[in-house]
């Protein structure tokens, strides 16, 4: 798969990010926004592999399991270049925001510098299935709001790079998110993604401070409904699932 990028031009990429601005973005609401992580030929590329059959561990249809509609496929080991190389280049600039959220919402959990160190704890405790996945969706097609839990250990940040252009490729299909805070309503978020751009997103809570200190909101995700063509979308998840 060394033909969709290469994974010194991700790794890259990755290093170029304004990483100080993700983080207060990350703390301030939740989410921020990798714009062009992919240009138009990559993010082509990598939606394209949806139609093969090889490399893939499983397909979900989501009408099935009341998700929503569309569906997905979960990527096997090992994983194309770009997925890999995203995966692995990205990790370690997140961690140390992963364990200062840790630290503030008193979990005592603490997550290596290094991907691969991460991953052998999941192997460990039998998270041993590859989560990375590829998602299609057409006209009338949505994802419910969830979170992507797959086991004990979870990493509380992952990615989505969108694949296909709003207004061109699609219509509808916004990528949202609720935020949930004690005593209070639901806070609703519409991410602007455009083709290429890439989401880092909280998995299922962030920390916020209070008068009386450091509290934890809950978050989930979804999309909304397509009105029009087709979408694609890669998730990263960094942790492996049961």
């Amino acid at each position: 798969m060394g033909e969709v990028l290469e994974g010194v031009s991700i790794a890259r990429r990755i290093e170029a990010v304004d990483w100080p601005r993700v983080s207060a973005e990350l703390d301030g609401q939740g989410w921020a926004i990798l714009p062009k992580l992919l240009d138009a030929a990559e993010a082509d590329a990598i939606a394209g592999l949806y139609a093969r059959e090889a490399g893939f561990r499983s397909r979900v249809v989501m009408a099935r399991h009341g998700f929503g509609r569309g569906e997905y496929r979960y990527f096997s080991y090992p994983l194309p270049d770009p997925v890999q190389s995203l995966r692995a280049a990205a990790y370690p600039r997140l961690a140390p925001i992963a364990n200062r959220w840790h630290e503030r919402m008193g979990n005592a959990v603490r997550f290596p510098d290094d991907h691969a160190a991460f991953l052998d704890r999941c192997h460990q405790a039998g998270q041993t299935r590859p989560t990375p996945l590829l998602l299609e969706y057409g006209p009338d097609d949505y994802n419910c709001l969830h979170r992507d839990l797959y086991g004990e250990h979870v990493f509380p940040l992952q990615i989505a790079v969108l694949l296909d252009q709003p207004g061109e490729d699609f219509m509808g299909g916004e990528f949202v998110m609720t935020e949930q805070r004690p005593r209070m309503q639901t806070r609703p978020m519409v991410l602007p993604l455009r083709k290429g751009d890439a989401a880092v997103f909280a998995v299922a809570g962030r920390p916020v401070k209070g008068v009386r200190g450091d509290y934890q909101v809950k978050l989930n995700h979804g999309v909304s409904k397509l009105h029009a063509g087709r979408r694609h979308t890669l998730g990263i998840i960094f942790h492996d699932a049961t």
